[in-house]
């Protein structure tokens, strides 16, 4: 800011709860610029960070680049829904002038490590800044997104549920869903291989979309399984809220050959076309049952459900019970495992290819080069990745030689026999959807061990599906409660209407009460 210049007031300004449209028709009315909300939000910030921990890094410059839009704007120039607006992205993704750290300490040299600087924004990151969106900073991940409920194992220290502190704030996607529900900005982007978009969205009571596999780009985002599952999507507070979002991210890039699938897959009329309160009327619904998971949900988790399930009836939706029953879905999981693996087993090829992406002036551009600049193996047996995935043939070649495509047969077998029985239950009941209870019970402690409860990792990650948490009330110690909407491939438009539908007719989204005081168990 020029030194000479009067102080922006922020006087009057309230972030809390804030949406896209809140935010254009203040714009609009003059109620405030984009600086000044830049500024009310960074204050809330400043106010609140010390306890919820929601950032890795802030941007130095988003308060001139929330001027330069609003002197865009001055001048009359069209602009999008997203053009000012405070949002957030997950440090798992590069954006130039930040070290791209994984959440790890070995990468980040302010915790002993090295720096991995890119040249360039992943293309979620520039479709943002390319819409206006104002990046107020990076946001907290565990180290190598490798946790499904918590970001404690981070270089910056655990990232806490703005709902409520004593409960797991969800998965790698922590920091963003902190962020967004808390009201540190309007919307942010997640990023999911195993529940990461979904598990935090459902745990702080907000609306999330992890999309189909290849609808967005996911080039330039540090990867678990980028060739496989790896999707990034929105978090929002509201589902109109993310249908924005998604409009700005989805869609082909050549710089991820792989989005050349989403095309004639994104619908002309953007993502809102399709959110009408009606939306459930006449629609098949299938429920979640033995056929799809025969771990069956809590008693309490049952009566949330059933509760949701009224409000879907209510709407004109005819319910079909456990259309899964019979088909065979059940046992394609991977029964040793409560979290399935299949398709990480393209993480050192996917590394490779992320860090050469970086450019020639990082510290390493081969993951070879990197091994040779850390102090610890991460995929040693005993290091963070040793396990993940299971040291399997496939990941030791790859170790060997991380340039060659690995040999993925066996994901792309899991993947086609989901999709398989998918559809064919999907068409034997003539289904529309699936709404399913995100979570099999209430959820763990912030530093307990259990992972989050969900019922649909890794199923539609696999399979490459896209699914939608909507809040759907509170469990008993104070944990939220939310549905999962899931849908074929490539339906987001119509998984967000039957989503804003919901929305519109429970209302049961829980507003977080920040704290000033340090946590204690």
């Amino acid at each position: 800011m020029n030194a000479t210049a009067p102080a922006a007031s922020t006087a009057g300004i309230d972030v809390v709860e804030l949406t896209i449209a809140d935010v254009q028709a203040g714009f609009a009315s003059g109620q405030f610029t984009s600086e000044t909300l830049t500024l009310a939000f960074l204050e809330r910030i400043a106010r609140y960070e010390p306890y919820y921990n929601a950032f890795t890094f802030m941007n130095p410059t988003a308060v001139e680049d929330a001027r330069a839009i609003d002197k865009r704007r001055a001048e009359g120039e069209a602009l999008g829904p997203l053009a000012g607006v405070p949002v957030v992205v997950k440090e798992a993704m590069d954006m130039v002038g930040f070290p791209s750290t994984g959440g790890w300490k070995g990468l980040y040299s302010g915790s002993g490590g090295i720096d991995l600087f890119p040249e360039r924004d992943a293309p979620v990151v520039a479709r943002l800044k390319a819409a206006g969106a104002v990046i107020l900073g990076k946001t907290n991940i565990p180290a190598f997104s490798h946790d499904g409920a918590r970001a404690n194992t981070s270089w910056d220290g655990p990232t806490f549920n703005a709902v409520n502190r004593a409960i797991a704030p969800g998965a790698s996607s922590s920091g963003t869903a902190t962020a967004v529900a808390a009201s540190f900005a309007v919307v942010g982007l997640a990023e999911e291989t195993g529940g990461s978009i979904q598990n935090p969205g459902a745990a702080q009571s907000l609306i999330s979309l992890k999309p189909t596999f290849a609808l967005i780009p996911n080039t330039g985002v540090m990867p678990l399984a980028g060739s496989t599952r790896d999707v990034v999507g929105p978090h929002a507070k509201t589902v109109r809220d993310a249908a924005l979002l998604l409009d700005v991210l989805a869609g082909y890039t050549p710089e991820d050959p792989k989005t050349v699938a989403s095309i004639g897959h994104v619908p002309a009329g953007g993502y809102t076309s399709k959110l009408k309160a009606d939306a459930f009327k006449g629609k098949r619904v299938g429920l979640y049952g033995a056929g799809w998971r025969s771990k069956p949900i809590s008693a309490e988790a049952q009566a949330l459900y059933d509760a949701a399930l009224k409000t879907v009836s209510g709407l004109g939706a005819d319910l079909v019970a456990d259309p899964f029953l019979g088909s065979g879905f059940v046992e394609l999981r991977d029964k040793d495992r409560e979290f399935d693996p299949r398709g990480l087993e393209s993480i050192v090829y996917d590394l490779e290819n992320f860090l050469r992406r970086l450019g020639p002036s990082a510290a390493a551009t081969s993951y070879n080069a990197l091994k040779g600049m850390l102090s610890e193996d991460p995929f040693a047996p005993e290091g963070l990745l040793g396990i993940h995935p299971p040291q399997s043939a496939v990941l030791r070649t790859s170790l060997i030689d991380p340039a060659t495509p690995p040999d993925l047969s066996g994901f792309l077998a899991a993947r086609e026999g989901y999709l398989k029985v998918f559809d064919a239950v999907m068409d034997a009941h003539q289904l529309d959807l699936l709404v399913f209870p995100q979570m099999e019970g209430e959820l763990p402690g912030i530093f307990d061990t259990a992972q989050h409860p969900a019922t649909t990792v890794s199923e539609i990650n696999i399979a490459g599906l896209p699914g939608i948490t909507v809040p759907a009330g509170m469990f008993a110690n104070g944990s939220p409660f939310a549905l999962i909407l899931v849908g074929r491939m490539w339906s987001e438009a119509d998984l967000l209407g039957y989503a804003y539908a919901f929305e519109q007719a429970s209302n049961l989204r829980v507003v977080p009460q920040l704290v000033e005081t340090p946590y204690t168990a």
